[in-house]
């Protein structure tokens, strides 16, 4: 749906950024309950990928003149999200990697949009 303040559809990046949050959500769960001191690194930026995952869909979901800035950020945080779990072969990990990767190319329509000072 366009939004008659920015005549741009956000929906597809909102979802992206719900699916991306819930994933790294659920693999930073996993690595944390497996134990392994070798997870550490995947559980620390999944954590941090579902922060800018959830900071973005609400800036998103209320319009903000700031959305490109979070969607830039987003989009960099998914990335290196999906680069670390593709080095692992858990099903957390390859679901979490993909849903990163479609939030990366959902934010990244949105990251030049940046509000100007």
């Amino acid at each position: 749906m366009a939004h008659p303040d920015t005549e741009q559809d956000f929906d597809e990046c909102i979802e992206a950024c719900e699916e991306a949050l819930h994933y790294s959500q659920r693999c930073a769960a996993a690595d944390i309950r497996e134990g392994d001191p070798a997870m550490v690194k995947c559980a620390l930026l999944c954590l941090d990928c579902a922060d800018i995952c959830a900071a973005t869909l609400n800036a998103m979901a209320r319009h903000s003149p700031h959305h490109g800035d979070f969607c830039a950020v987003c989009a960099h945080i998914c990335r290196a999200c999906a680069a670390e779990c593709a080095k692992h072969d858990h099903d957390h990990c390859i679901q979490c990697k993909a849903a990163c990767e479609l939030c990366a190319v959902a934010c990244a329509k949105h990251a030049s949009e940046k509000h100007a000072l």
